[in-house]
This record gives C-alpha cells, sequence and structure tokens, in this order.
C-alpha cells in the first residue's frame, strides 16, 4: 500500500553475492595454507591505467521499459482498489446499509492480509522467481474487480468483501517486486530511477483511488438504482482494466532477460544460498535494540498515515456537507505531495547521509503538521484544509523512505527484504489498531477526537526515535570510513555475511 518497503530491497538484490563471489573493495575469505586475495576497490580500479577485472557479458534490453511500465499499470490499479471504497464512504454505508465501521474493514483488510502473508510471499520471490509472482498479483488483482462486479446489489455487501479480500492478497506479491524488477532488468545507472518509477505507479494508484471514486460515483442519496449504476460502472471500468493487464503480465513480463544488465547481476546465482534461514535473520533483528526502537516507531507514523488516508471522508464529511469531491481532492493533494516529499527527503539523505537527524526532523515536522491539520479542520475554511491536508502528506510519507533506509543501516549485513518485512508488518498492524479506535472516536466524539489520539501517539514515535542509536554500518561498509571499529558479528549472528575487521565505522552525531 505504501511504497517505503518496496525502495529499497534492490540494495539486497544487488549485493546478496553468494559466499564465492565478493564485493569490490573487500577481501576474499582465503583458503587453508593460502594468502588473502584482495579485490582492488571500485574507486581504484577506475582509474586510468588501472588494470580491469575480467567483465562478463551485460546487455541492456528495450523490453526492460515494457516490464517496467506493465507492472507500474497494474500496482496503480491494485493501489486504486485499496481505496476506492474508503474516499466514498458516505455512499457505500447507504447502498449497501451497512455502518461506517463496515466500511473501513474494506481498507483494513489489506492491512491484516499483508501481516501473515508477507513472508510467504518473499520466499516465493526469491525461489520461483518474478513472472509467477508477476502473473499471481496480477491475476488475483484481475479475479477480484471482476468479483466486485458481481456485487452490485444491495443485499450483496458479503461479496463485495470477498472480493476485497482477493485484491487485498493479490497486494502481498505486488508490493516486493519493484526493486527485483528494477535489479534484474535495468542497468547500474537506471536501476534506482526504475525502482521509483515503479514505486510511484502504486502511490499514483492511491492519488486516483482518491480523485475518481467521487466523480465515477456521485452521493444520488435519493435514486439508490442510479447508484447502483454508477458503482457498476467503476466496478467494470476497473475490472476490464485489470483484465488488459493480466494479459500483458502474461506476454511481457519474464523472470530475468537472457543476458544480466548488470555486472552485479551477472556474479549472482539464480537462488539464494542453501545457508541462507529467514528464521535465523528474523531474530537477528529482533536483538536489535536500534532496530526494534525504529520498528515500533515507523509503525507509528505509517500506522497513522494508514489511518488518515482511510478515514479522511469521514473526517471531511462531518465538518463539510456534501463535499465528496473536495474529499477525494484533499486526499489527492495529500498523497501527491507525499510523493513530491518522499522524493525530495531521499535525494537530501543520499547527499548528507544524516540518517537520524533527517529521520528526527521529518517526524517531528509530521507530528507538528498532523497537530496543525486537526485544530484547522473545523474552521469552515476548506481551502485550508488542502493546503494543511498538503503539508501533513508532503512529511508523513517523506518519512517513509528515510525509515526505510535508516532500517538497512542499522541491521547491516541482514536482508533488507526481510527488515523491510518487518516494518512493513508493524506499519500494518498500527495501521489496523489506530483506524478502528480513531474511526470509533471520529464516530462518537469527531473528527478532533481521532486526530489528538494520533498526535497523542506521534510524540512517543518522535522520543523513541530520538533515542536510537545511530550507527551507519552500511554507509562506512560503501565509504571506507576509518574512525571508529565496527563490531563484527559472530557467524551464527550474520546469517552468513562476515565483515572484516579491518573495515571501520562511523557513528552519526546523537540529538
Amino acid at each position: 500500500m505504501v511504497a517505503g518497503e518496496l525502495v529499497q530491497e534492490h540494495v539486497h538484490a544487488d549485493t546478496a553475492a553468494p559466499d564465492h563471489v565478493l564485493a569490490i573493495g573487500k577481501t576474499l575469505e582465503p583458503e587453508l595454507g593460502t594468502d588473502p586475495i584482495a579485490l582492488p576497490d571500485e574507486r581504484t580500479a577506475m582509474l586510468p591505467g588501472a588494470e580491469a577485472p575480467e567483465r562478463l557479458e551485460t546487455r541492456l534490453f528495450c523490453r526492460r521499459f515494457a516490464v517496467l511500465a506493465v507492472f507500474s499499470l497494474y500496482s496503480l490499479v491494485n493501489a486504486f482498489q485499496w481505496i476506492q471504497y474508503s474516499i466514498i464512504t458516505n455512499v457505500f454505508t447507504r447502498f449497501y446499509r451497512v455502518s461506517n465501521d463496515q466500511v473501513n474493514w474494506l481498507s483494513i483488510v489489506y492491512m491484516v492480509a499483508y501481516v501473515p502473508l508477507i513472508f510467504p510471499a518473499t520466499w516465493l520471490l526469491d525461489r520461483r522467481g518474478l513472472r509467477l509472482t508477476a502473473l499471481l498479483g496480477s491475476g488475483l488483482n484481475c479475479v477480484g474487480a471482476w468479483v466486485k462486479c458481481a456485487s452490485v446489489g444491495r443485499h450483496l455487501f458479503a461479496v463485495t468483501v470477498t472480493a476485497q479480500v482477493i485484491c487485498s492478497v493479490a497486494q502481498v506479491f505486488i508490493l516486493g517486486l519493484p526493486s527485483r524488477i528494477a535489479s534484474v532488468w535495468f542497468g547500474p545507472r537506471e536501476v534506482s530511477t526504475a525502482c521509483a518509477t515503479a514505486v510511484l505507479g502504486n502511490q499514483l494508484g492511491t492519488a486516483i483511488g482518491f480523485l475518481l471514486p467521487p466523480v465515477l460515483v456521485p452521493n444520488t442519496r435519493e435514486d439508490l438504482d442510479q447508484m447502483g449504476l454508477n458503482i457498476s460502472v467503476m466496478f467494470y471500468g476497473t475490472a476490464a482494466v485489470s483484465t488488459g493487464l493480466f494479459v500483458l503480465t502474461w506476454l511481457v513480463i519474464t523472470d530475468r532477460p537472457p543476458l544480466p544488465p548488470s555486472q552485479a547481476q551477472a556474479v549472482l546465482p539464480e537462488s539464494p544460498p542453501e545457508d541462507y534461514s529467514y528464521r535465523r535473520s528474523i531474530l537477528n533483528l529482533v536483538r536489535n535494540k536500534a532496530f526494534v526502537l525504529l520498528l515500533v516507531s515507523y509503525g507509528i507514523m505509517t500506522g497513522s498515515f494508514y489511518s488518515v488516508s482511510t478515514l479522511l471522508n469521514q473526517m471531511i464529511m462531518a465538518c463539510y456537507q456534501d463535499e465528496e469531491l473536495n474529499a477525494g481532492r484533499i486526499g489527492l493533494t495529500l498523497v501527491v505531495a507525499g510523493m513530491v516529499g518522499s522524493i525530495l527527503c531521499g535525494l537530501w539523505l543520499d547527499h548528507t547521509k544524516a540518517y537520524k537527524m533527517t529521520t528526527l526532523a521529518v517526524y517531528v515536522l509530521s507530528f507538528l503538521g498532523m497537530v496543525v491539520f486537526s485544530f484547522t479542520l473545523d474552521l469552515h475554511n476548506i481551502h485550508l484544509v488542502f493546503f494543511t491536508a498538503g503539508a501533513l502528506g508532503f512529511f508523513m510519507t517523506g518519512y517513509l523512505p528515510l525509515g526505510f533506509e535508516f532500517g538497512v543501516e542499522v541491521t547491516y549485513p541482514e536482508s533488507e527484504g526481510t527488515s523491510s518485512g518487518l516494518l512493513n508488518a508493524f506499519a500494518q498492524i498500527f495501521g489496523i489498531v489506530f483506524t478502528l479506535i480513531q474511526g470509533r472516536l471520529t464516530t462518537d466524539l469527531g473528527p478532533l477526537a481521532g486526530n489528538l489520539f494520533l498526535c497523542a501517539w506521534m510524540v512517543v514515535g518522535v522520543l523513541l526515535t530520538a533515542v536510537i542509536k545511530s550507527e551507519l554500518k552500511r554507509h562506512n561498509i560503501n565509504a571506507g570510513a576509518d574512525t571508529t571499529p565496527l563490531q563484527v558479528p559472530a557467524p551464527d549472528e550474520s546469517n552468513g555475511a562476515a565483515l572484516k575487521e579491518a573495515v571501520r565505522a562511523s557513528q552519526e552525531t546523537s540529538v
């Protein structure tokens, strides 16, 4: 649902070399009775006159753009189907004769499905490859869309719930693919851009999900037949697009190109090392105090974002009657501003490497944005709400890639896929709890009470972020820093990834 998980797994895909293949700049483990073999540093190897290492054959294929486009589009449709109910909650409650809480569950089910299924989905991607995972995601998305077409009846709410459950399972097979597509199809100078493009496809789907449903399904209170017809148009249109994209997925997406796009991909095996253990990796992560603190603080922030997105229609309608269209536009503003925030925060982080300082600053600004949004929502000035929602989205969504990148730094050399899976699982859990509690507070006491509930939890998140010990392990490996000795994990703790004693690390200044 949110693309933070997707952004950084491509790092792991390009670094998870087998035991006999190591990254440039590291030392090859010697065999018994032999001297260590030093591999040249990347910067040294590229100097004029330096002896170039043997290079494997690589090639870029034009088909990579089609693969990226098809995936981005069906990811967009899946995100659209997540939010299409919540943004017109008042319409669906009237049509299906259900409560706000029941409609809210059509969004919450995406979060519920993610938690138990993320690790099986990751295993399937690693073991069975990109094509099967992509077909499952696109196919389930298509099936769910068609089941929704059969749910357009006032007594068929259970059918639309079933359809949304199918779409939520499809989402689990979608969120982990952008990094894999970028790594196995795109060259070294394109991989980050390709991954970001795929991530933005999902975010754009959420933005369209805020914008289109209020336009396609206006609130025709007195004409329920017309309301049902409008819902049918939205559902059949989504199903038709999903079907076309499933066919394109079958025709276009394959596990990998005939030749690898980069040297990093050329040296990788087609499957992970046999001694890699998900269980061991998870145990290592939960023993990492800095990561556990980040786990909770990230869950609070992202869960708050999910809750605000789900309940936005109810908050706006409680303060501004008959403003379904503007509720959708405010949601669009929140998401688009967040897309800009994500890009700018990522660029700033690449430039400064100040992970903790940046993460803490954005967390504090998100809290302040939530406070301002809460107290200006009911001032009878909807133009002000557009501005405050945009500011809130800019910082809240901008935090997502920061949290993931910070997580990678404090957990190196563990798998980025495993750490991101845990971060997203906690985000979904907090999202479920926050949406249920804030939804009840909003219904019983008004939007201000629900928003202040989130503000209180965000204060906890700020405090937890402030006490995280910031040791930039991955950054110092890449940069070759030499300020403070880096503690080398024992073999059973590093899950097969060994670090040399010669490597030294720096710590970011604490706040």
